[in-house]
C-alpha cells in the first residue's frame, strides 16, 4: 500500500514537472493525453525541434516580448514535413453522395463555394475523421446524424504527412498515413488506419490518439478548427469569464492547470500515507533488534558445522576410493572369465559328436531305403501270388462242389435204389389182406373231417370280416384323434401367441416399444448411449413401426399387412453404422429374432415421386396415409416398398373390381383391404387368420381387454378339446384290446384248419399207396441202375481234376509262404534298423539338446562378460561421478586414514548434535535469513520514507516554483495576445483592447470602430457584421502567432466582411501564412477569390453548386 501510493504519486508528477520547462504551446499542448495515461505513464519529449525551443523560452521567460521573436525558430527539417493534411474524401457524408479527393497544398488552401456546396461538410469531415466527437462540430448532436439519408453508413479519409526525421514510424507508415472512419446509420464508428501502399497497419483508437498528439494535432481546440459557429458564440459572449475560459481552453494553460491541482491532492493523499507508515517503522525496528540478538548467538555452532564440512569431504573421497576398488575388483573378474575357455572346449566337442551322430542317422536311413523297396518288391509278388492263390482256390473250390455234388447225387441214386428194392420185396412177400372196412372208416373219417373244415372255414370268414370291420372303426377313431390333436396344438399355439401379445401389450402400457419386441427399449438406450460416445456417424433411425401414425386408424390392418416386415426394421446412413447397430443388437436379441436393418443413405426431404406415384380420386395411397415426421423412414419405405404406388382400399369387393374388373389405375401395383386381403392384378391372397393390430393399434387399454378376452375363449376352447381327446383315446385303446382278442381266435382258427386239412391229406395218401403198381417200381429200379453208373463215372472225373486243383494250390501256397517269409525277415531288419534309428535320433538329440545348454552357457558367459563390462562402465561413470562431487565437495584428493562407515557414523553423531543445538536456537540458515529478511525490511523502509520526505520537500519547493513559472506564462501569453490584437486591430483604423484578469479569471475584449475613439461603448456587438468577422480574425491570428499546430482551419471568416475588410483580412492571413510558410492553411469562404494574388504556395478549391435532393441537408 505504501509503496503503490508513492508509485502513483510519482507517475503523476513527473510529466507536469516536464512540462513546466517549455513555453512553447506545442509541448504544453501534449498535456491535453488522455487522463489515464498521465498517471500510468511518463511519455518522452517527441521532436528535437521543440526541446530547443523551450530551452530558450526558459532563458527570456521575465522578458514577456522576447517570445514574440522566438516562436518561428523552427528546424526547417521537420517543420510542415508531418502532420498537414494531404488530403480528404467524403463518401456519404451529411448532404453529399461524394466529395473529392481534395488535394491540399501544404501552405494556404482556400475552399470555395456558395452554401450547400459542402464547404463545413468538409470541415466537419475533418474533425470526425481524425477521431473527433459529434459535439465538437457543432453540426449534430451523434455521428449517425453525419451519415446522408437513405444510405446505411458514411465514409471519411483523411491523409496525412508524415516525412522526415521527425516522422511517426516511418518505416511502418511510409511517408503518408490515410486514417479511413466508417460512420454506421446506428452511429458506430470503425477506424482503419493505413499506410502509404494502402495496407491495414492498425484499427485501435489509441494509435490514432498516439498519432494525433505526435504531430500536436487537437480537433477539439479552436486554435486548430474553428467554425463559425465557435467564433460567433465567442464574440457574442456576455460572460467575461466564458472568454477567459475560450482562452485558457485555446492556450491548454487550463489543463495545466487541472494537471497542478491533480498533483497537489496527490501529494496530501501520499503525505497521509508517509505519516502511517512512520507507526509500521517502528514495529519493524522492534523486530529487527529482536532477530539480531538472536543472530549473535549463534556463533557457538561454527566450529562444529565445520568439523562436519570436514568430515564430508573426506567422506566423499573415500566413497571414490571405494568407488575405485570396486572397478578394479571388476576388471579382475572379467579378465579372469575372458582366460576362461573350458565353454569353448565342450562346445566344439560336442559338435564333433553331433556331426557324427547325423552321419550314422543317415546310414541308417539309407538301409532302411533300400530294405523298404526290397519289401515293396516282395509285396508286389505276394500280392499277385495271394491273387493267384484266389484264383485257384476259387477253381479249386467250384469243382469241388462239382465232385461232392456228383457224389452225393451217386448215394442219393443208391439209396433210392436201396429202397426200391426193399419196396418190392415187402409188396412181393406181404399178404394180401382184406381192407374193405379199413377203407369205409377212412371214408367216414374223411366226410366228419370235410363237415369240420366247413365249419372252421365259414367261421374264419366271419373273424376275418369281424376283424375288418375293427380295423375301419379303429383308423377312424386314430384319424379323429389325429384331427383333435392337430386342433389342439393349433389352439395351444394361439394362446401362447395371444398370451405373448398380452404380454407385450401389457408392457407397453409404460413402454410403447415394448409391442417391438421385450428389449426394444433397451436397444434405444443402448443406440443413445452409443450415439453419445461418437460411435455412429449419424444416429440410426428405427423401428419404423414406432415412427408412424395413421391419419385414419382404421385402416390399420391395411397398413400392417402392407409393412408387416419392415415394422420393426431400423434405418443406417453407413455400413459403418450399421455394423455398430448389429454389435448393440447381438446382445439384446437372438440371431434368428434380430430387427431388419436397412442402409440408405439419410437426407434432410422426402423423395419426390410424383412422377411415379399412384393417383386415384377415391382412395388413398399407403403414402398418402402416413403420418411420419423423420424423412428417412418415408424414402426408406419408398426404396423398399414402394408405398406409393400401392392403394388402400377398405372392401375386398370393391379392390378386385378397382385391380381385376378392367384396367388398374396407373401406377399402382397392388392393394390392401382393411380385412388385411391383398390384392394383385392376376390374384389375390387372403389371410389363413383375422389379421390383428399388433403395433399400430390406438387404444392399448382396449387392445388388452380383446386380447384377454380371445385368451380366455382359447383356453376354454382347449379345456373341452382336452376332454374329448381323453375320451376318444380311451375308445381307441378299447377297440385295439377287442382288435387282438379277434386277431387270436382267427389265428387259433387257422392252426384247427389246417390240422383237419393235414389229417384229410394223410388219410388221402393211404388211399394211394395201396394202389401201387409192382411193376412200375421194378422198371424204374432198372432205369435207376443204370442212373447209378454213369454217375460212379462222372464222380472218377471230377475227383481226378480236383486232384490236380489242389496239387497246383499246394505249389501256389508253398510260394506264397516262401515270399511270406522272406517279408517276415526283411520285416524284422527293418524293425532292427528303425530300433537303432531311433536310438541314433535319441542320441543325436540328445547332443542338439547337449549343443544348446553348451552354446546358452556359452552365450551366457559372453554375456555376463559383457554384462560385467557394462557394470564396469557404470562403476566407472558412477565413480567418475562420485570424483566429481567430491572435488565439487573438495578440490584436492584426500587419502581417507578409516572406513566409510565409521566416518558416516561420525557425521550422523554431529549432525544430530548440530540438530539439538539449532532445536534450542533455531535454524541458522533461517535465523540469518530471518534476520537478514528484518534487517532490509527495516532498512528499505527507513530508506524509502526518508526518500519520499526528501521527495515531498523537494515537491513542494518545485511546486511552488512551477507555480510561479506558470503564471509567468499566463502572464506572458495574456500579453502576447493583447499584442498581436491590437497590432492587427491597427490595420483596420480601429482602436481596442483587451484586459485580463487572471485573479478574477474573466478576459474584457473592447473594440472601437474608426472615428468612435472618444466615445465610451466599447461593445463588439456594436460593429457592423464585418467589422465582427474582421475582430474574429484578428483575435485567431493572435492566438495562432502564440500557438502551434501542423495546420489551422477557418471557416468563412469574412461572412460578413465587406470587400475594405476582407482585403485587409486576406492579407493579414496570406502575411502570416508568408511568416509561417511550413503551416498549413484551410480557409473556407463562400465569397470569390479573384482579388488573390498569384502564388505557388496558394491552392483553391473551387466546389460545384448543390444539386438538391428530396432530402433536407442538417442544419
Amino acid at each position: 500500500m505504501f509503496m503503490s501510493g508513492t508509485d502513483e504519486f510519482q507517475a503523476s508528477f513527473h510529466p507536469r514537472d516536464r512540462y513546466l520547462g517549455h513555453y512553447r504551446i506545442q509541448h504544453i499542448s501534449t498535456m491535453n493525453k488522455r487522463k489515464s495515461n498521465v498517471q500510468n505513464v511518463v511519455k518522452p519529449n517527441k521532436t528535437p525541434r521543440t526541446e530547443d525551443t523551450a530551452y530558450v523560452q526558459d532563458e527570456d521567460e521575465d522578458e514577456e516580448e522576447g517570445g514574440v521573436q522566438q516562436e518561428h525558430s523552427v528546424s526547417a527539417s521537420s517543420a510542415g514535413d508531418i502532420g498537414v493534411i494531404e488530403s480528404i474524401t467524403l463518401k456519404n457524408f451529411m448532404s453529399h453522395h461524394l466529395l473529392g479527393p481534395f488535394q491540399f497544398g501544404p501552405n494556404v488552401n482556400f475552399i470555395v463555394g456558395n452554401n450547400g456546396s459542402g464547404k463545413s461538410a468538409i470541415l466537419t469531415a475533418l474533425i470526425v475523421g481524425l477521431g473527433g466527437k459529434a459535439t465538437t462540430t457543432n453540426r449534430g448532436a451523434s455521428l449517425k446524424s453525419f451519415v446522408k439519408y437513405g444510405e446505411s453508413s458514411a465514409e471519411v479519409t483523411v491523409k496525412l504527412r508524415n516525412r522526415g526525421s521527425d516522422s511517426y514510424k516511418g518505416e511502418v507508415y511510409g511517408d503518408c498515413i490515410s486514417v479511413e472512419q466508417r460512420i454506421t446509420s446506428d452511429g458506430c464508428r470503425t477506424c482503419k488506419i493505413k499506410n502509404k501502399a494502402g495496407h491495414i497497419i492498425s484499427t485501435k483508437k489509441e494509435e490514432l490518439t498516439a498519432i494525433l498528439d505526435h504531430f500536436n494535432i487537437q480537433v477539439d481546440n479552436p486554435v486548430s478548427i474553428l467554425n463559425q459557429e465557435m467564433s460567433k458564440q465567442f464574440l457574442h459572449s456576455k460572460s467575461e469569464a466564458d472568454k477567459y475560459k475560450f482562452f485558457m481552453k485555446a492556450t491548454l494553460l487550463e489543463q495545466m492547470k487541472r494537471d497542478y491541482i491533480h498533483i497537489k491532492q496527490t501529494k496530501a493523499v501520499t503525505r497521509d500515507q508517509v505519516e502511517r507508515q512512520e507507526e509500521c517503522l517502528k514495529d519493524l525496528r522492534q523486530l529487527f533488534l529482536k532477530k539480531k540478538e538472536k543472530y549473535e548467538s549463534l556463533s557457538a555452532l561454527e566450529k562444529m558445522k565445520q568439523s562436519l564440512e570436514d568430515l564430508k569431504k573426506k567422506m566423499a573421497w573415500c566413497l571414490v576410493r571405494e568407488k575405485e576398488w570396486q572397478v578394479q575388483q571388476l576388471m579382475d573378474e572379467i579378465e579372469k572369465e575372458k582366460n576362461n575357455s573350458v565353454h569353448e572346449e565342450k562346445l566344439l566337442l560336442c559338435q564333433t559328436k553331433v556331426t557324427l551322430a547325423d552321419k550314422r542317422v543317415r546310414d541308417i536311413q539309407q538301409k532302411l531305403g533300400k530294405v523298404k523297396e526290397e519289401d515293396e518288391g516282395l509285396a508286389e509278388t505276394g500280392r499277385k501270388l495271394k491273387e493267384d492263390v484266389k484264383i485257384k482256390s476259387k477253381a479249386q473250390k467250384s469243382q469241388e462242389v462239382v465232385y461232392f455234388r456228383a457224389e452225393n447225387k451217386l448215394k442219393q441214386l443208391e439209396k433210392e435204389q436201396c429202397l426200391l428194392q426193399e419196396r418190392i420185396h415187402k409188396i412181393n412177400n406181404s399178404v394180401r389182406r382184406n381192407h374193405e372196412s379199413e377203407h369205409s372208416q377212412r371214408i367216414k373219417k374223411m366226410s366228419a373231417l370235410k363237415k369240420q373244415l366247413e365249419k372252421l372255414e365259414s367261421e374264419s370268414t366271419a373273424l376275418n370280416q369281424e376283424i375288418k370291420e375293427k380295423q375301419q372303426a379303429l383308423f377312424k377313431g386314430r384319424e379323429e384323434y389325429d384331427k383333435l390333436s392337430m386342433e389342439e396344438k393349433n389352439i395351444q399355439v394361439s394362446l401362447e401367441t395371444k398370451l405373448k401379445r398380452r404380454n407385450q401389450l401389457t408392457a407397453s402400457r409404460s413402454n410403447r416399444l415394448r409391442r417391438f419386441g421385450d428389449r426394444m427399449p433397451e436397444l434405444l438406450e443402448a443406440v443413445n448411449r452409443a450415439h453419445a460416445q461418437g460411435r455412429f456417424i449419424k444416429k440410426p433411425v428405427g423401428p419404423i413401426g414406432a415412427c408412424i401414425s395413421l391419419k385414419d386408424p382404421s385402416l390399420a390392418v391395411a397398413v400392417e399387412s402392407c409393412l408387416r416386415g419392415f415394422m420393426k426394421t431400423f434405418c443406417c446412413d453407413n455400413y459403418k453404422d450399421e455394423k455398430v447397430l448389429q454389435e448393440l443388437m447381438s446382445s439384446h436379441f437372438a440371431r434368428g429374432s434380430r430387427p431388419q436393418i436397412m442402409v440408405c443413405p439419410f437426407t434432410d426431404s422426402v423423395y419426390n415421386v410424383q412422377h411415379r406415384r399412384v393417383h386415384h380420386p377415391e382412395f388413398p395411397s399407403v403414402l398418402d396415409i402416413l403420418l411420419v415426421d423423420n424423412p428417412v423412414i418415408i424414402n426408406c419405405l419408398i426404396d423398399m416398398r414402394s408405398i406409393e404406388c400401392i392403394l388402400v382400399i377398405k372392401n375386398t369387393a370393391v379392390a378386385r373390381r378397382v385391380m381385376q374388373g378392367g384396367r388398374p389405375p396407373r401406377n399402382c401395383r397392388e392393394v390392401f383391404t382393411a380385412d388385411g386381403d391383398q390384392v394383385f392384378t392376376n390374384r389375390c391372397y387372403t389371410p389363413d387368420q383375422e389379421v390383428i393390430v399388433k403395433y399400430l393399434g390406438g387404444d392399448p387399454e382396449a387392445e388388452i381387454r380383446m386380447v384377454q378376452s380371445e385368451v380366455e375363449n382359447h383356453q376354454a376352447q382347449l379345456s373341452r378339446f382336452q376332454l374329448h381327446l381323453s375320451s376318444v383315446k380311451q375308445d381307441i385303446q378299447s377297440m385295439e384290446e377287442k382288435l387282438r382278442g379277434v386277431f387270436m381266435a382267427c389265428k387259433r382258427n387257422q392252426e384247427t384248419i389246417t390240422r383237419v386239412k393235414a389229417s384229410i391229406t394223410e388219410l388221402e395218401n393211404i388211399e394211394e399207396s395201396q394202389t401201387e403198381d409192382i411193376s412200375s417200381l421194378e422198371e424204374d429200379a432198372q432205369e435207376n441202375e443204370q442212373k447209378i453208373e454213369l454217375e460212379r463215372k462222372n464222380v472218377e472225373e471230377a475227383h481226378a481234376e480236383l486232384e490236380q486243383h489242389n496239387k497246383a494250390l499246394l505249389e501256389l501256397d508253398q510260394k506264397y509262404k516262401d515270399v511270406r517269409n522272406k517279408r517276415e525277415k526283411l520285416a524284422d531288419e527293418t524293425e532292427q534298423l528303425k530300433e537303432d534309428q531311433v536310438k541314433a535320433e535319441a542320441e543325436c538329440s540328445k547332443l542338439e539338446q547337449t549343443l544348446k545348454i553348451l552354446e546358452k552357457k556359452l552365450k551366457g558367459h559372453q554375456d555376463n562378460i559383457q554384462s560385467m563390462r557394462v557394470e564396469l562402465a557404470a562403476k566407472e561413470l558412477e565413480k567418475e561421478d562420485f570424483e566429481e562431487k567430491a572435488k565439487e565437495i573438495c578440490p584436492i584428493s584426500q587419502i581417507p586414514d578409516r572406513s566409510a562407515k565409521s566416518i558416516d557414523t561420525e557425521i550422523t553423531r554431529l549432525r544430530e548434535k548440530i540438530s539439538s543445538q539449532e532445536s534450542t536456537h533455531g535454524n541458522q540458515e533461517q535465523v540469518i535469513r530471518e534476520y537478514a529478511e528484518a534487517h532490509g525490511n527495516y532498512k528499505n523502509k527507513s530508506s524509502q520514507l526518508r526518500d519520499l520526505k526528501r521527495f515531498i520537500d523537494r515537491l513542494d519547493n518545485i511546486m511552488t516554483d512551477r507555480q510561479a513559472r506558470y503564471k509567468t506564462l499566463r502572464r506572458s501569453l495574456s500579453v502576447r495576445c493583447k499584442l498581436y490584437f491590437n497590432n492587427f486591430l491597427i490595420k483596420l483604423h480601429c482602436c481596442g483592447s483587451m484586459m485580463f484578469d487572471h485573479n478574477n479569471e474573466t478576459l474584457s475584449i473592447s473594440v472601437k470602430p474608426p472615428g468612435q475613439e472618444k466615445d465610451n461603448i466599447n461593445d463588439m456587438r456594436s460593429l457592423s457584421g464585418g467589422e465582427r468577422s474582421f475582430s474574429t480574425v484578428c483575435f485567431i491570428l493572435s492566438l495562432w502567432e502564440i500557438t502551434e499546430s501542423p495546420f489551422r482551419c477557418l471557416d468563412e471568416f469574412d461572412v460578413y466582411m465587406d470587400m475594405h475588410n476582407r482585403r485587409i483580412s486576406l492579407d493579414l492571413l496570406l502575411e502570416l501564412s508568408e511568416r509561417q510558410h511550413l503551416r498549413q492553411f484551410i480557409f473556407i469562404t463562400p465569397q470569390t477569390t479573384s482579388s488573390l494574388p498569384s502564388s505557388s504556395h496558394i491552392k483553391i478549391h473551387q466546389l460545384q453548386d448543390p444539386e438538391r435532393e428530396s432530402e433536407e441537408a442538417l442544419p
